[in-house]
């Protein structure tokens, strides 16, 4: 599958993947910070953003398309950082192609099993009538009826698109993401990754508690936590300065 991206600045390639039902769109604040120093790739991974939409979602289709988007580039190795979804993704890509990372980051999301908990999510995504939408705010209070957090609702409304004149959509394949969605809190704890890898979490977020660790360093012996204090589960967001800080810091 051909990944659709933007690519900003000069020098090593480091390569950046979004979340669950996000898109490259929300990494450029941080892709422009690191485009001092790197060659910064922002990807939609597929059923995301502008990339292609297909029934399959699941970590091993998403490396495979990350690997081909590598061979097209002539890219052989790169520094690579995901966040939650995309975080699964980075750590299964190192663990079963570890030639092809250099250092690795994951942002707020553990490799252990994540039950299913975006129902609410999913429902109020599935109440927005596209019939009668007219403008892109009125989205919001049919989302309101399922999920209470306010920036949620923003980051999802993000998305909407109107693909011809009077039609609005999702730019993320819903169907796609519901029918798969216990594959995506699927644990990537079938081997380890032994290269030089970065946890980064919100202090407030609960996405990888102090136990973890243990576990984690197992997976991951040459890794390190860093801890954004005041940050929830969109760290990037929410403290984009902290967060390019730690992660420049763990890059040299």
């Amino acid at each position: 599958m051909k990944l659709n991206y933007k690519q900003f600045g000069t020098g090593e390639p480091l390569f950046i993947f979004h979340g669950l039902m996000g898109m490259l769109d929300n990494w450029q604040g941080p892709a422009k910070a690191f485009s001092s120093r790197f060659s910064v790739f922002i990807v939609d991974l597929r059923n995301h953003g502008h990339s292609p939409h297909h029934p399959d979602h699941n970590y091993d289709v998403m490396v495979d398309d990350v690997i081909e988007l590598f061979d097209d580039l002539s890219v052989d190795s790169a520094h690579v950082l995901g966040h939650s979804m995309g975080g699964k993704m980075v750590m299964h890509m190192a663990q079963l192609h570890p030639e092809r990372v250099q250092k690795l980051i994951v942002a707020d999301i553990a490799p252990k099993f994540y039950p299913v908990h975006h129902q609410d999510i999913l429902a109020g995504l599935k109440n927005v009538d596209f019939n009668t939408l007219e403008r892109r705010s009125e989205a919001e209070p049919a989302l309101a009826e399922y999920i209470d957090e306010s920036g949620v609702r923003q980051f999802l409304m993000k998305s909407l698109y109107r693909p011809e004149r009077n039609r609005f959509a999702w730019r993320f394949n819903l169907e796609a993401i519901e029918n798969n969605i216990e594959l995506v809190g699927e644990p990537t704890d079938d081997m380890d990754f032994s290269g030089e890898t970065l946890f980064v979490r919100g202090g407030n977020s609960r996405y990888v508690l102090d136990d973890d660790w243990a576990d984690i360093k197992v997976l991951f012996p040459n890794s390190q936590l860093e801890t954004i204090e005041g940050a929830g589960h969109w760290l990037h967001a929410e403290k984009p300065e902290a967060f390019v800080e730690a992660v420049s810091r763990f890059l040299g």
